[in-house]
């Protein structure tokens, strides 16, 4: 397993997404795909947004 500079990677941890339309925030171990209040598309939220 690869370590990354703060520690070892944690497969089981939980990552959150934000909806993109209604701004619903969600954690999860994978990305839900859609928000579950609204249906809208969910954006992984330590991943930067261009």
């Amino acid at each position: 397993m690869t370590s990354w500079k703060d520690g070892p990677a944690d497969a089981t941890a939980l990552s959150t997404y934000e909806c993109f339309d209604c701004g619903t925030v969600v954690e999860a171990e994978s990305n839900p795909a859609t928000c579950p209040d609204c249906g809208g598309e969910l954006r992984n939220r330590s991943m930067p947004v261009e």
